[in-house]
């Protein structure tokens, strides 16, 4: 499949592991406040077409996920997830994709992350 940030600049080629309606939103303080529902791609599965110029990096808390935007639109297109090795994308942002078709979407449980536990062992 086909991603795209909305002024054009960035393109990828992503092949999602799992159907598009199991895409998820989260409600970590960072998620809740971009609203992108994502869906999971294999790290091998992301090509960067065009545009990684233009990717801005953006990492917080344990500095373990990794969230790209386009620096010119401001468009999210894709974030390593801290939880497992592959990446999440922007339903969005995947062409000919209106999320709305697909909800509603679950939620995924970021406030609560293992990897913010006080004791260690997420």
């Amino acid at each position: 499949m086909r991603l795209t940030c909305h002024c054009g600049a960035v393109e990828l080629r992503v092949r999602p592991s799992v159907p598009l309606g199991a895409a998820r939103h989260c409600d970590c303080s960072f998620c809740r406040r971009r609203a992108a529902a994502t869906v999971t791609v294999p790290l091998e599965d992301l090509e960067i077409l065009r545009g990684a110029e233009a990717l801005t990096l953006y990492r917080w808390n344990t500095g373990t996920a990794h969230h790209w935007f386009c620096r010119t639109c401001g468009i999210y297109t894709h974030h390593r997830r801290r939880s497992a090795p592959e990446y999440g994308v922007n339903l969005g942002a995947l062409d000919g994709v209106n999320p709305a078709e697909y909800e509603p979407l679950p939620w995924a449980d970021g406030v609560n992350h293992p990897s913010d536990r006080a004791d260690g062992a997420g």
